[in-house]
């Protein structure tokens, strides 16, 4: 349903711990936007882009320490490029995203077993 509401220059912001479901969740938005090869986390090279209906730009900042950080390896070109722009630990860099981002929260539910997503639009701060 998100993916049907991006648009160029959508930016969603994914959040949450270590196999929350982040690379998941852009798996699924990938394949609504028409990417047919295979997504990846780009952990250690940091970016993947793939082309669909729109290009889409997946952005990993794990290995990020700030924003600062982000600014300084050229990231935030990205921000705004006419794609839709995914990123992954997003938390690592807050406050360089722009104000209609869209926050994707996911975490554990108390179960343990499954999982609970969080739509807003905005980055916290941290």
């Amino acid at each position: 349903m998100l993916a049907k509401q991006l648009h160029p220059g959508s930016v969603v912001a994914l959040t949450g711990p270590l196999g929350a479901g982040k690379t998941t969740f852009i798996k699924a938005v990938a394949q609504s936007l028409g990417v047919t090869e295979e997504v990846t986390s780009p952990s250690f090279i940091r970016l993947n882009i793939y082309k669909g209906e729109l290009i889409l730009y997946h952005l990993d900042l794990y290995r990020v320490k700030d924003g600062s950080e982000f600014l300084a390896l050229g990231f935030d070109e990205y921000l705004d490029t006419g794609g839709v722009t995914l990123v992954e630990w997003a938390e690592r860099a807050a406050g360089v995203f722009p104000p209609d981002t869209i926050t994707v929260a996911l975490e554990y539910s108390d179960d343990g077993l499954s999982r609970k997503m969080t739509l807003s639009e905005g980055l916290k701060q941290p």
